[in-house]
């Protein structure tokens, strides 16, 4: 799917050097078609790495996709420049009045933390609530995901007694789910967390069915009736050095990390990982784009506001 980024965004780059189709404003404009809206909440750290990430599985579809990177106000960010965020990203106040056929917010390095004493966790809360007002349809990835089940559902997450890390075999639940078609029937994505939500408590919430779950990671997919929340507790989006990159961090600082699980070929860190999940990866968000996006949400967007209000009250 082209997506229209800044000329000047510093991920434009890399994501043509690996051949995916990003489309410059000035081109994009010249098209007389309604693209679609898709903002990110980034709130990981090297939001640059997860640019990349995010835009290289968005793209090479054919429907324009308008992209709105989007920060949270109250967190001063330690790893990317004032400037950078200055330029290319948006605060709460600037995209509130706005309405998007879909918005992806992203995992963050603070879910050993109670979800309140998170410094942003009311902006993010303000993000979340707004999603279900004036997003067609919300993707939550990893914390994200255990911080929206836990903000509208009530639903508590749980430390690990070690860190889940390593690329982990997950079953489709629903084999027939829009959002599975094309996967094999097992399918191997990324974890990379402290803790977890748990099925049994998820089952419990009728307005929610779980899509995909691993024998060592846990439950990793799981939607709300309606589609219009998604929460994905892995990382399809991730690189292949990603976790290993991780992992080398952690030993730099003296945390003495175990190695990711099925990762390296012959578990030597020596050895450069496989990348065994990019098919699935694009599979999913593509899937997303186009059946819980693309093809239900309304042509005009100002109707999405409407589209909530009329649910609220039913």
């Amino acid at each position: 799917m082209p997506i229209k980024i800044p000329r000047d965004l510093p991920a434009r780059k890399a994501l043509e050097d690996e051949n995916i189709f990003v489309m410059t404003e000035e081109r994009a404009n010249q098209q007389d078609i309604r693209p679609l809206e898709i903002a990110i909440v980034n709130l990981m750290p090297l939001k640059l790495d997860t640019e990349i990430q995010l835009m290289r599985v968005l793209g090479n579809s054919p429907i324009q996709v308008n992209i709105t990177l989007a920060h949270t106000a109250t967190h001063e960010s330690r790893h990317t420049s004032k400037r950078h965020l200055e330029r290319f990203y948006k605060t709460f106040d600037q995209i509130c009045d706005n309405t998007y056929d879909g918005m992806i917010l992203t995992g963050a390095p603070v879910e050993q933390l109670p979800f309140e004493e998170v410094d942003y966790w009311e902006e993010l809360s303000l993000f979340m609530d707004f999603a279900q007002k004036r997003v067609f349809s919300t993707l939550y990835l990893c914390w994200a995901a255990q911080a929206a089940l836990y903000h509208f559902y009530g639903i508590p997450k749980y430390q690990l007694p070690a860190k889940i890390s390593g690329i982990f075999s997950h079953k489709a639940l629903v084999p027939n789910s829009p959002l599975m078609r094309g996967f094999y029937d097992q399918f191997l994505a990324p974890h990379s967390r402290h803790t977890e939500i748990r099925a049994e408590d998820c089952a419990r919430v009728g307005d929610l069915r779980l899509l995909a779950s691993s024998p060592e990671a846990g439950l990793a997919l799981l939607e709300s009736r309606d589609r219009r929340q998604v929460f994905m507790t892995g990382h399809l989006e991730y690189e292949r050095d990603t976790l290993n990159r991780e992992f080398q961090r952690d030993a730099r600082k003296g945390l003495r990390p175990q190695k990711p699980r099925h990762y390296y070929p012959l578990d030597d860190p020596q050895n450069e990982p496989l990348m065994l999940w990019r098919a699935h990866a694009h599979l999913f968000f593509n899937n997303w784009l186009n059946y819980y996006v693309y093809q239900e949400t309304p042509f005009r967007l100002n109707a999405i506001s409407a589209l909530s209000s009329n649910k609220q009250g039913s």
